[in-house]
């Protein structure tokens, strides 16, 4: 979306509306000022004190300043521009350029070059949430670091930072991210009432802030996606959605968010729309495989022996012969045995905690198999539901699905086939009774909007994503006009 700017007062006033957004005024004699306009998170502040206020500063004493040439001499940086031209100016500004102005309504003004191109890349690499193709720029822990990552890929002054105080002892410094003019105001304004009404006295991260805002406390379900990747937050942005940090946290908080979102992957994006839908469809059938499979078993072994081909039932009758325990414990005392793997790995350092899950499953299973306390086939159906719980894109929705499993195990082992239907429907009335900033959680299912499907279960052409998603109500709905791809005929040519 392109903003509509006149003159470099409208410029300096919607910039202005972002807390990062800073002017200096200094003194050049006693009724001559000098007006320096600079995005806080962009620049080099130490750089702008020493090459260009203390400069001007000490040289105005002993030379007359008349014009904004003046002030080109005095300044030793060689990157400086004088222009009146809108677009420049807007250009460089958002590029970590400073604008200094020598009179309030003087539209020619000087760009100096202030970018701070050190501290925008210094360890924050992405960690858990990967991808083999594409940028592999996260945030860290710093939030002027981490807002200026996002003025570099989304170069408009649209792009609005709010900065609020959160956390009546830490005193914790969050900011809310959109951009003006995409965004539903009505978004923004819900974000900032549940943000200023938190009464807590410490945020240690942005996930304290996620669970403060959300819809409903008692789900399981993840309501706003937590990320660490650039891409993904600026994805969300242009799309129309409202993303908060709070200092010392590398994770933005986006939203609204639906159940769609969390199987979305920034490698969609990155290959082609072909592959990346057959991606995302694995991805959902392996959280479906990694919810059911471990429950079915136990609603067939225990109920259901006759939906099992002839083939297979020898050799799972065979498995199972000397085991003493009924299916359902069974299956308990896997699931609950890597449900330890899993922790211990994640709580351990990297490479102990990779050993510890490599060897430690392949004894554990092995032993588990040899003293008759599971079966082998059972054996191979918890670690392949396990390997496809491992598939969801966002760490949250893989907890959810962890936590879901058991829930359907006990229902199984207690009503077979019925109970698993009778917990799938109490998920599907649970999860469309779901909202995320008052929008509804289900979209495009429920309420069912057709024109969401092209981004949801698969990943549409470039040429159909053109517009933004229609439930999240944006204030502007195109996002680019798709252009004919002309084709070149090597005969016409010749």
């Amino acid at each position: 979306m392109k903003t509509v700017l006149k003159n470099l007062d409208q410029l300096l006033t919607l910039s202005g509306q972002s807390s990062d957004f800073k002017t200096t005024v200094i003194l050049l004699g006693k009724q001559q000022e000098m007006s320096i306009f600079y995005y806080s998170t962009l620049i080099d502040a130490k750089w702008m004190q020493q090459h260009l206020i203390h400069v001007v500063q000490n040289r105005s004493l002993d030379s007359e300043i008349k014009d904004i040439e003046d002030i080109m001499a005095l300044i030793p940086i060689n990157d400086i521009e004088i222009t009146d031209e809108l677009t420049t100016i807007q250009s460089k500004l958002m590029k970590g350029y400073a604008i200094v102005q020598l009179h309030e309504n003087d539209q020619k003004c000087a760009l100096v070059n202030l970018a701070d191109n050190q501290g925008l890349r210094v360890n924050n690499d992405t960690e858990n949430e990967f991808s083999v193709v594409g940028p592999k720029v996260g945030f860290i822990e710093d939030l002027d670091t981490n807002i200026g990552l996002l003025r570099k890929q989304i170069n408009l002054p649209n792009l609005i930072i709010k900065e609020i105080i959160v956390g009546t002892t830490s005193k914790t410094k969050v900011a809310i991210i959109y951009i003006d003019g995409v965004t539903n105001e009505q978004n923004i304004q819900v974000v900032k009432q549940r943000l200023t009404d938190i009464d807590y006295d410490v945020v240690f991260d942005s996930s304290v802030l996620d669970q403060m805002m959300s819809d409903n406390s008692l789900t399981p379900f993840p309501l706003f996606v937590s990320t660490e990747r650039r891409d993904r937050v600026v994805y969300s942005l242009i799309n129309g959605q409202v993303a908060v940090i709070s200092d010392g946290s590398p994770y933005f908080v986006t939203g609204p968010s639906t159940l769609f979102d969390f199987f979305i992957s920034a490698e969609d994006y990155y290959l082609p729309w072909v592959l990346g839908s057959f991606f995302r469809m694995i991805r959902i059938f392996g959280v479906i495989f990694s919810l059911f499979s471990t429950s079915m078993y136990v609603a067939i072994t225990t109920y259901h022996y006759e939906v099992i081909p002839k083939d297979l039932l020898g050799p799972l009758i065979f498995s199972r012969q000397n085991v003493p325990f009924p299916p359902f414990f069974e299956v308990l005392f896997l699931e609950i045995t890597i449900e330890f793997l899993r922790e211990a790995g994640a709580r351990l350092p990297t490479k102990i905690g990779q050993t510890l899950g490599i060897v430690g499953g392949i004894v554990i299973g092995q032993a588990a198999v040899q003293a008759a306390l599971t079966s082998n086939i059972l054996l191979i159906l918890v670690a392949l539901s396990a390997l496809a719980s491992f598939t969801t894109p966002i760490y949250k929705m893989s907890n959810t699905i962890r936590f879901l499993r058991f829930p359907f195990i006990f229902l199984s082992a207690i009503w077979g086939g019925i109970g698993i239907f009778i917990g799938v429907g109490f998920v599907f009335v649970h999860v469309m009774r779901l909202k995320s900033l008052g929008f509804p959680y289900a979209v495009p299912i429920f309420p069912f909007r057709i024109m969401s499907f092209k981004d949801s279960f698969i990943r549409s052409p470039f040429q159909i994503l053109n517009k933004r998603p229609q439930h999240l109500r944006p204030q502007s709905t195109v996002r680019y006009v798709p252009k004919p791809v002309k084709q070149k005929n090597d005969l016409d040519e010749e």
